[in-house]
């Protein structure tokens, strides 16, 4: 969504009068209103006002009495701020006034800062009326996005004035040449000119504005349908063609973006002066480029004329560091410390016609986006009255930050292992940033990837892209020059490096420069290897494992220093890192000593609990140093034991295993043994598994056996045995130095599992003993307050059902809208249930038989009880305080009544009496507690009856009663 749609809703200075300051047609061309936030905690920015003004013999005193110009800043507050500065540029015939103030915000928000100028230039033909077109005052407008996110931030400036003049028939474009010091995303849209209203601070687009296109007939090139376009890439806007002469205002939208985010919009609003003469427009090229900060850039910059006049070459952007007055930018808007130059520009010249563009880059100016350097060219026309026309281009620059330079690997060794050290030329392109947020300075992040291959990383690309493969491994200063990387280094494997830049920026300044060339390096196997850690037995406090290793692999007994030792070590789990040594072999290294292996059976300080745990381990090679000493020279990359899990389900046990090892137990069969007996066997193999990968270590056993030259032990699994199981896993390493090893099997451990029986019991049959109300009288139940509910079920059987029932579950929904819950559970062989104590018979059932698996059978047939209501008054009662016939209550006998609410009316029709209750004891008196005199009154009474329908509607009666009192005539 559009920031100026964020912030439509905001108030805009509705409260402001702002006074005039000029009464005549002000002779504006164009302008633009741009901030910049100055350093500090407050929210104070400042404000500058551009206005360009036609310094003709019309519109010279115009210009020069705009001394003042009132300036709205959106949070309901204004000013009216003196001009700043006054300027004349393009030859003199236009004048730059300038109004600038500093303001300061109470909070973060979005804000709409406007200013206006009365009049604009009379006879402007798409400004209805044209005649009239200096009586439409000039209004522009910038939004501007304030948060903590952003920090320090100023929004983009436009360094090409808007003085351009067009032919008829011609191609016209102009381009605003904005530079946003942040480094943040520029994008463009057309948008139209606006007007204010006098003494506020609102504004309107101008009603029946005409595009531009409505005054062409044809593009330059003859074809149809001419434009009024924008790019929104490089803001170039162009008009294709003008098909009239006179005088036109359109204007157009600057969006400043900063991580996928708009924080801003500039509209800037500008004239156009067409001629119809036969001098036609002159050309210009553009280029991109792409160098590393610190490159002195030479770009030619070619310029014809079809006319083959002279021509003028200018420059405008951020690299110059000029304002579109001409003047020095302000310091906090400059390029550091280097100017860009145009040699030979702004001079008329010959054809054809040639500038240098020259920039002596340097690391500070490296950043994400591009520099954009427009380019304008426009004609000398000889002798007067021949207007100038222009074309424009744009010089796209792209300054990467340098790469770190003579990048190299060797491997080394440190106190906790093997290592690879990393050199490097100290970087030459770091820097320290005060961002806002505090200080930020150059990190250089250490890139690392196994496997050396070649990658086509482009001159001009930043970073590395993760399709590479490269995972970043540490971040560390820029002053740096080495790095020992000691992360889980793998020998035998390659490990490739390259290192990235990070330079630190305001907005989208800095960024990342481009990888280092690779550095490659392959640890040499100096080590010993793992091939085997097996489960030999399966027990809580007496398990043994079986560890075998290799022989240090490219070590012969006359290297370094003998004897030499293994030392084994062990931690507990599968990825456990709390190694003890458990035991220390000392060797020659000579031939058929068994040196290698060891069984680890645990010790009285350390138990080995194969059943819970798996183990892990890893062997430290020591040879003899010059001091006598054992000196460590290596250490094995750790295994650890095949851990076996169990799920049982229906009749079935799920298998799941898992290992951490170095070599790979993909792309293998692995072997299941199962025994029927218990953990001691004895096992036959059932199956032979074919693993993929990590999640294909999987088999379901349902009591078939696949594998029969141990014999054929297939049978159906029941939920009332026990059975045991252990895997075997073959693997093998990657690395094909190592790939020739004997195959390498483990065990896991013995694993014991009951397979569990979800088969359903048949759902019952069930009975309820109801009321028949046709058959009662009115006196049955009279008076009875609590009911019972009597229920009676049937067992039913099949085929597919599992008769083992241990039990039942009764439901109870009071209405018949509820989803019953339990109410009781009824062991078997108990098949009735009486439901007491109830308020009404009302109610809905259902029973479920239950096994001895603890299965639920479906639901029984669901059966419901209804109440049988009954409620009868009385036409007189005498409320004389004898106690005999002294309330109007139902006549004996009603039932199931939840609520009686009853109103009362005077043969006039008034109401005298309103009440709800229980039951229905009306004692004769007034709402309000006076007796009501003797005499006929009419009655309706809705009665709530206790029935299973939840939304059941009360029964409505209407009558009459007579009441009746001693000494009162009767009328």
């Amino acid at each position: 969504m559009r920031l100026v749609y964020i912030i439509g809703l905001l108030a805009l200075c509705l409260g402001a009068l702002l006074k005039p300051t000029v009464s005549q047609a002000t002779h504006v061309r164009a302008g633009e209103i741009t901030t910049r936030r100055l350093p500090g905690s407050s929210l104070t920015y400042l404000i500058t006002l551009t206005a360009y003004y036609d310094e003709s013999p019309k519109g010279r005193d115009a210009s020069l009495s705009a001394r003042d110009n009132p300036i709205c800043f959106g949070d309901g507050t204004s000013e009216v701020v003196l001009r700043s500065g006054r300027t004349f540029i393009n030859g003199n015939t236009s004048s730059v006034n300038s109004y600038t103030v500093i303001h300061t915000y109470a909070g973060p928000g979005a804000y709409v800062i406007g200013a206006q100028i009365v009049n604009r230039n009379e006879g402007t033909l798409n400004l209805p009326p044209a005649a009239d077109s200096d009586d439409i005052s000039f209004y522009v407008s910038t939004t501007i996005l304030i948060n903590a996110a952003l920090q320090v931030n100023s929004t983009p400036v436009m360094l090409n004035p808007p003085l351009d003049s067009a032919r008829v028939g011609q191609k016209f474009c102009h381009n605003p040449a904005a530079f946003d010091v942040d480094g943040d995303s520029l994008a463009y849209r057309l948008y139209q000119p606006q007007q204010g209203f006098i003494n506020s601070c609102r504004s309107r687009i101008i009603p029946a504005y005409l595009d531009p296109t409505q005054f062409s007939s044809a593009r330059e090139d003859g074809g149809t349908p001419d434009t009024f376009t924008i790019d929104p890439v490089t803001g170039d806007l162009c008009w294709d063609a003008p098909g009239q002469a006179g005088q036109f205002n359109f204007a157009f939208i600057i969006e400043e973006w900063r991580n996928g985010v708009l924080i801003g919009e500039i509209i800037r609003d500008m004239q156009l002066t067409v001629v119809d003469q036969p001098n036609k427009r002159p050309l210009i090229a553009g280029a991109e480029i792409c160098v590393e900060a610190g490159t002195l850039i030479q770009q030619a910059i070619t310029a014809t004329d079809p006319d083959g006049q002279r021509v003028i070459i200018r420059g405008y952007g951020g690299p110059f560091n000029i304002n579109s007055d001409g003047l020095p930018l302000p310091a906090d808007l400059r390029i550091p410390p280097e100017y860009a130059r145009l040699i030979n520009g702004g001079v008329s010249l010959a054809q054809p016609a040639t500038v240098t563009f020259s920039w002596q880059t340097n690391c500070n100016q490296a950043r994400e986006e591009p520099y954009d350097i427009t380019l304008k060219v426009n004609d000398v026309p000889p002798g007067r009255g021949t207007v100038s026309l222009v074309s424009f281009a744009t010089l796209r620059i792209r300054l990467y930050a340098p790469s770190v330079k003579n990048l190299t690997a060797r491997p080394t060794a440190t106190v906790a292992g093997r290592a690879i050290q990393l050199n490097w030329t100290a970087y030459s392109c770091g820097r320290i940033v005060n961002t806002g947020a505090g200080l930020d300075t150059t990190k250089l992040i250490v890139y690392r990837k196994e496997g050396c291959t070649t990658v086509d990383i482009q001159p001009c690309v930043t970073g590395l892209d993760p399709s590479f493969g490269y995972q970043q491994i540490a971040s560390i200063p820029y002053t740096a020059t080495s790095y020992v990387d000691t992360s889980a280094l793998r020998r035998g494997v390659s490990y490739s490096y390259r290192i990235v830049a990070r330079n630190p920026g305001i907005g989208n300044n800095g960024g990342l420069s481009v990888a280092s060339t690779e550095a490659c390096l392959e640890l040499p196997l100096l080590a010993p290897v793992m091939t085997q850690v097996t489960v030999d037995s399966t027990d809580t406090q007496r398990g043994r494992i079986t560890v075998r290793w290799t022989r240090p692999i490219g070590l012969t007994p006359g290297d370094l220093g003998a004897p030499y030792q293994y030392r084994l070590q062990r931690a507990t789990g599968l990825a456990g890192t709390d190694f003890v040594n458990i035991a220390t072999i000392n060797t020659t290294l000579q031939a058929g000593v068994a040196d290698t292996v060891y069984i680890d059976r645990g010790s009285s300080v350390s138990a080995l609990n194969t059943t819970a745990n798996a183990y892990r381990y890893r062997v430290e090679f020591y040879y003899t140093g010059t001091n006598g000493q054992f000196t460590r020279l290596d250490v094995t990359d750790p295994a650890s034991s095949v851990r076996l899990a169990a799920t049982p389900s229906q009749r079935q046990v799920a298998l799941s295993w898992q290992a951490n090892t170095p070599w790979s137990n993909d792309n293998r069969t692995h072997d299941i043994y199962r025994s029927r007996s218990g953990p001691t066997g004895p096992f036959n193999k059932i199956a032979e598994v074919r693993v993929q990968g990590p999640q294909t270590y999987v088999f379901t056993d349902t009591g078939n056996d696949t594998f029969l030259a141990d014999g054929n032990t297939s049978r159906i699994l029941t939920a009332d045995s026990s059975y045991c199981y252990r895997v075997m896993t073959r693997g093998q390493y990657a690395d094909p130095k190592l790939a020739g090893l004997a195959p390498i099997e483990n065990y896991s451990q013995v694993l014991c599992a009951t397979p569990s029986d979800t088969t359903k019991p048949c759902a019952p049959q069930l009975r309820l003993d109801s009321l028949n109300c046709a058959n009662l009288s009115s006196e049955s139940l009279c008076g009875q307050v609590s009911f019972t509910n009597k229920l009676r079920w049937t067992l039913t059987t099949g085929p597919t059902c599992d008769p083992n029932v241990v039990g039942y579950k009764l439901y109870y929904g009071r209405y018949s809208q509820d989803t019953p819950a339990v109410l009781a559970s009824i062991p078997a062989p108990t098949t009735t249930f009486d439901h007491t104590n109830l308020t009404t018979v009302a109610g809905c059932y259902y029973v479920t038989a239950v096994s001895r698996s603890g299965v639920e059978s479906l639901p029984s047939n669901r059966v419901c009880n209804d109440a049988c209501p009954a409620f009868v008054l009385p036409n007189v009662f005498t409320p004389n305080g004898d106690g005999k016939n002294d309330l109007f209550v139902p006549l004996a006998c009603p039932r199931f009544v939840e609520s009686v609410a009853l109103i009362v009316f005077n043969r006039y029709g008034s109401k005298v009496y309103e009440g709800t209750s229980p039951t229905l004891a009306w004692n004769g008196k007034t709402t309000n507690g006076a007796d009501l005199p003797t005499g006929l009154y009419y009655y309706q009474v809705s009665v709530r009856y206790a029935v299973l329908d939840r939304d059941a509607a009360p029964q409505v009666l209407k009558g009459w009663v007579q009441i009746l009192r001693e000494g009162v005539s009767m009328r």
